[in-house]
């Protein structure tokens, strides 16, 4: 799917911190959160010298892009949101036990082994009769399992569980919108996507039949859709 974008557009696909190969500094230096990496974002446009970018979310990061798109208008000229946190998901057993007191940081840090790992991503991020591209998931296993990257995932998690700061954020956002569904998203139902598409000013609102990564799960659709939006 990047190569296609690439083509028509320069790309930079930037890890937010702590995750990817990005530093993975301890909560008590870095707030986790939508805000927090809303402002690396911000970082990252003026050290490269960027004018108004097109900025592409997909569920957390649909929920920093909308951040920065209400907080820095001027940075932002059209947003690309996949399946992104602004309501109440469904909880999930690693936000259950990312949220419990004494007993879920243990458990998160120690016990969410491979297996558990595999499962979330079989049973909440693709659809029912998808191709789950198992290499894939364990790399992003393999990232996750170091111990600085485990806290910062769960200081994440419980950053933003709450959502009510960013929707209080929507009315400010102006930048022009193509907003991307899943219909068989496990974790964030559609209706969700249409209560946003009604919230935000201007937003073009398209469903695929996938589950929560229509990037992933229909990445030829994705990149023709999203290469017209960007083009117009």
């Amino acid at each position: 799917m990047l190569p296609k974008l690439a083509a028509h557009f320069r790309v930079i696909a930037p890890d937010l911190p702590g995750f990817g190969q990005s530093e993975k500094p301890p909560p008590a230096r870095y707030a986790y959160g939508f805000q927090a990496f809303a402002e690396s974002l911000v970082d990252v446009i003026a050290a490269l010298g960027l004018g108004p970018i097109s900025i592409c979310g997909h569920g957390m990061g649909g929920s920093v892009a909308l951040t920065l798109a209400a907080r820095h208008h001027a940075l932002v000229d059209k947003l690309v949101l996949v399946d992104p946190i602004v309501y109440p998901p469904r909880v999930d057993l690693l936000s259950r036990l990312a949220n419990m007191p004494v007993v879920g940081p243990f458990a998160f840090k120690q016990l969410c082994g491979r297996t558990v790992f595999r499962s979330y991503f079989k049973d909440r991020v693709y659809a029912p009769n998808a191709t789950i591209p198992w290499d894939r998931v364990d790399h992003h296993f393999d990232v996750f399992n170091a111990p600085a990257a485990r806290e910062a995932a769960l200081a994440t998690l419980r950053a933003v569980a709450d959502t009510r700061p960013l929707v209080a954020l929507l009315p400010r956002v102006t930048a022009e919108a193509l907003l991307v569904w899943g219909r068989q998203d496990r974790t964030l139902p559609v209706g969700q996507g249409r209560r946003l598409a009604r919230e935000l000013r201007s937003a073009r609102y398209e469903v695929f039949e996938c589950g929560h990564s229509p990037a992933e799960e229909s990445p030829d659709a994705f990149a023709d859709i999203t290469t017209s939006f960007l083009s117009r």
